[in-house]
C-alpha cells in the first residue's frame, strides 16, 4: 500500500461507525459486512481478522479522540517485523505479521505514519453529533468537519440560527 492509499484506508476504517438517522451504525458490525469490508481492503475476511479490525478501529478512534494513550496500540503489533529484501536492483522492506493480522497492522502503521509526518491532522469531526474523522490535508490545517456539505453546513446553519434567535430576544 502506498502512504496515501494507507491513509485513505485508515480514514475509511475510522469512519465505519457513522451516525445514521440519529443512531450509531457499524459498517463492520455484521459478519457479512465486516468480511466484505476486509476483503475490499486486501484482507482475507476471516472472522478473526474482522474481530481484530474492530478492536484496532475502536482503539484508534479512542486514541485520535484523545481518550486513550497511543501505547495501547502496541498490543496489535506483537509478533510483527519488517524484513529487508534485496532483489530487482534494490532494497525493499516486507511486513511480516501473524496470520490474519496484516491489514490491521498496516492500519496501525498508517496511523503512526500520519502522526509522524502530519501531527494534529488526523482528528474527529468538529460536529459533536458526528462520529466521523477527517485527515486535514489543507495547507493551513484549518479543516474542522468531515464534510463541508454535511457537518460544516449544519454547524454553520446552527450558529446562524443561534445568532438570529439571540438578536431577536
Amino acid at each position: 500500500m502506498t502512504d496515501r492509499v494507507a491513509e485513505d484506508v485508515l480514514l475509511e476504517l475510522l469512519n465505519t461507525t457513522p451516525v445514521v438517522r440519529g443512531s450509531v451504525s457499524d459498517d463492520l458490525g455484521t459478519p457479512g459486512r465486516g468480511r466484505a469490508w476486509a476483503r475490499g481492503h486486501g484482507g482475507s475476511g476471516s472472522d478473526a481478522e474482522v474481530a481484530l479490525l474492530v478492536a484496532v478501529r475502536d482503539a484508534l478512534q479512542e486514541v485520535v479522540r484523545g481518550r486513550r494513550d497511543p501505547a495501547c496500540l502496541g498490543e496489535f503489533l506483537q509478533g510483527v517485523s519488517r524484513v529487508p529484501v534485496i532483489g530487482g536492483g534494490g532494497l525493499r522492506w516486507v511486513l511480516e505479521a501473524p496470520e490474519g493480522h496484516r491489514l490491521a497492522v498496516e492500519l496501525v502503521l498508517a496511523w503512526a505514519h500520519v502522526e509522524e509526518t502530519r501531527p494534529g491532522r488526523l482528528k474527529p469531526c468538529g460536529n459533536p453529533e458526528c462520529r466521523r474523522f477527517l485527515l486535514d490535508r489543507s495547507k493551513p490545517n484549518s479543516a474542522r468537519w468531515c464534510s463541508m456539505a454535511e457537518c460544516g453546513n449544519r454547524m454553520k446553519a446552527r450558529r446562524h440560527y443561534q445568532r438570529v434567535k439571540g438578536a431577536q430576544a
